[in-house]
């Protein structure tokens, strides 16, 4: 690994950079298109009065970022508080340097430091390189899960009992 790379926390600063890796990552997940995230959408869930994500960079010596690690605090109903890693990204150019172990490991000492039980993540079934990364980590990858999703569309159109309407969080504040 290079001396001139810096692992640290993310700052708001950072965004502009993390944004384009995400871009990236979706370039690389064959989905271009899929990432509607905006600057001021993850500055305010990320640095507004009630942030909800987090992030590790890795910065090189021209202070490019050459990789991110954004995770939040989740919940499960078995085991208790977890870490969920939403996106471990390296660059194209710095992958195989040892940066997304780096990024893995700060991930686990941040789930540690939180009294996390568990850490959680996803991969996609035909993204062998990233599988072999975590199975060489000593993670298991499960296949009896499946994803389930409603997206924007499906959200807004979805038809809400009233009475769940009635207590439901209000709009704007992170449970």
């Amino acid at each position: 690994m290079e001396n001139n790379i810096v692992l640290r926390r993310g700052v708001e600063a950072d965004l502009p950079q993390v944004l384009a890796l995400i871009q990236e990552l979706a370039e690389y997940e064959r989905a271009p298109d899929a990432v509607t995230n905006t600057l001021a959408a993850m500055q305010r869930d990320g640095f507004g009065p009630a942030p909800i994500f987090s992030f590790f960079v890795l910065e090189n010596n021209a202070t490019e970022i050459i990789g991110i690690a954004l995770f939040y605090t989740a919940y499960s109903t078995w085991k208790g508080r977890m870490l969920y890693l939403e996106d471990l990204v390296v660059t194209e150019p710095a992958r195989r340097g040892g940066f997304g172990r780096l990024l893995f490991d700060a991930v686990v000492a941040e789930a540690r430091a939180t009294g996390a039980v568990r850490l959680k993540w996803q991969v996609l079934d035909w993204n062998e390189p990233a599988i072999a990364f975590y199975k060489k980590l000593g993670a298991t990858i499960e296949d009896e899960w499946f994803n389930g999703n409603l997206d924007a569309a499906q959200l807004a159109s979805y038809t809400v009992a009233p009475a769940a309407a009635a207590a439901a969080t209000p709009t704007g504040r992170s449970l």
